[in-house]
């Protein structure tokens, strides 16, 4: 009888979802995007609402995680709940998110909380939000009151999500609040929120030395449309570098890449400052020159046709399904890193309302994973994005990224095939060959090589 393949993954791998606190909670009504959608800055027309109800029924969801065996689910706080104006401090707000905590603690499923999510309060957006280095102080302040609260359920901690995302989005291309298209603010901002995370970074070591401390940056590689071309060339390698490895480097180093490094003031003890990178990736850009796209440094990005893609959005903007992508990046992340920090996949998911090709797209990602961890790179776990559908920022709910599907007039929940198979996958810490045959038979070649004999052993961390 022939050997099953198999590819297992390390001991303590960490499988879980990931969550953001206005995508999923509801009634959130303090914070600048709920501004932004009563502005009618959502293409879909939909206002978040009760959103996925997490801030009166999470458990449920948890429940449903519990079920999968994830042993890992991230989510976040919600800043403008916790100190819905200057100083004023909600014990509430707190009392709710322990219990959500306590909760995830009873399942034996690690708590991964995020401390600053895409939401500000409004009365920090007022003051000028991350375009301003003196409005840093409300963030650290508001950091240590949330972990000196939250530590003795918590010691996993994601400072920041996506500032690159963030400073880009809101202030680069204006997708995102306050809608600016300002190219230097959007640098200014990026920078100031590298300089929150380290700030927030040491202010967590004071409180709790034993936890783990990082952030995450979004990572989509950009690729010539003609790599013959050296105009398609020159701004790939620009909207590479300032979307990449520019945010990266400043991290590391404190300082950023020229000619940034002309505009913006070192990010003070960067180096060091963090336990591990988070590592967001969902796509990747092909790259034509266009002398009309100032704002994205003349360079449009867009999908090949053929491809395997995404369902697109109303904005465009979920691209190609590119496996190999989560390999290049992981690999050039800890190429780029010092002192030999652990990686963990904070998000990595796929919009497809159908469900019909995510199940591959997971495994053929996880397989990509897998290849790096051969290879040594220190991968310690996988956040998929996310648990159940959520309202998707921009888009509203009209693109589903959950592996269980709801609907946010009723808040029925009906597991998708993706969710079962996620589970199995969780349960046997591996991708086995039954799984392959039973979700995605037609990329079990792709998954573990079409002349492979059996899988790699086990990875040991």
């Amino acid at each position: 009888m022939a050997q099953q393949r198999v590819l297992r993954f390390p001991e303590g791998f960490l499988w879980g979802t990931a969550s953001s606190s206005h995508q999923c909670e509801g009634g959130n009504t303090n914070n600048q995007w709920y501004r932004w959608e009563q502005q009618g800055h959502i293409l879909s027309g939909e206002q978040c609402g009760e959103a996925a109800n997490w801030w009166l029924l999470a458990e449920q969801d948890f429940e449903r995680a519990e079920q999968m065996e994830n042993n890992a689910l991230r989510l976040s706080l919600e800043w403008s709940r916790v100190e819905p104006a200057e100083g004023q401090w909600e014990s509430a707000t707190l009392d709710r998110y322990r219990a959500m905590l306590m909760d995830l603690r009873r399942r034996h499923i690690t708590p991964v909380v995020t401390l600053h999510h895409f939401t500000d309060p409004l009365w920090f957006a007022e003051r000028g939000g991350f375009t301003r280095v003196d409005n840093l102080r409300f963030f650290v302040r508001y950091v240590t009151h949330v972990v000196t609260a939250l530590r003795d359920l918590c010691s996993f901690w994601i400072t920041i999500n996506e500032p690159n995302v963030y400073a880009i989005q809101g202030y680069q291309t204006g997708g995102f609040p306050p809608g600016e298209q300002d190219a230097t603010t959007a640098l200014l901002v990026l920078r100031n929120l590298m300089q929150a995370h380290v700030e927030a970074f040491y202010a967590i070591r004071a409180l709790q030395p034993e936890a783990q401390i990082g952030y995450c940056l979004h990572y989509r590689p950009f690729e010539p449309a003609n790599p013959l071309s050296p105009l398609d060339r020159s701004v790939a390698g620009v909207q590479d570098t300032f979307f990449n490895w520019a945010p990266l480097h400043a991290g590391e180093t404190g300082r950023f890449t020229f000619p940034a490094n002309m505009l913006l003031s070192p990010i003070m003890r960067a180096a060091g400052a963090r336990d591990y990178h988070g590592v967001n990736y969902y796509t990747r850009e092909v790259v034509r020159f266009d002398p009309t796209i100032s704002t994205e440094a003349f360079g449009r990005r867009f999908v090949r046709d053929g491809v395997e893609r995404n369902d697109p959005g109303l904005d465009g903007n979920f691209g190609e399904i590119y496996p190999a992508g989560i390999y290049h990046v992981l690999k050039s992340v800890y190429k780029r890193t010092r002192g030999n920090k652990p990686l963990y996949i904070t998000e990595n998911g796929f919009s497809d309302v159908q469900d019909n090709r995510r199940p591959r797209a997971i495994l053929e990602h996880l397989a990509m994973v897998h290849r790096a961890l051969r290879e040594g790179i220190p991968v310690r776990g996988y956040f998929h994005w996310t648990l159940v559908d959520n309202f998707e920022w921009n888009n509203g709910w009209y693109v589903r990224f959950g592996l269980i599907e709801i609907d946010p007039e009723t808040q029925e929940r009906i597991p998708r095939r993706s969710a079962s198979m996620f589970g199995e996958i969780c349960r046997a810490n591996a991708i086995t060959e039954k799984i392959v045959e039973r979700y995605a038979p037609e990329a079990a070649d792709a998954i573990f090589g079409p002349t492979r004999e059996s899988g790699a052993a086990t990875l040991a961390l």
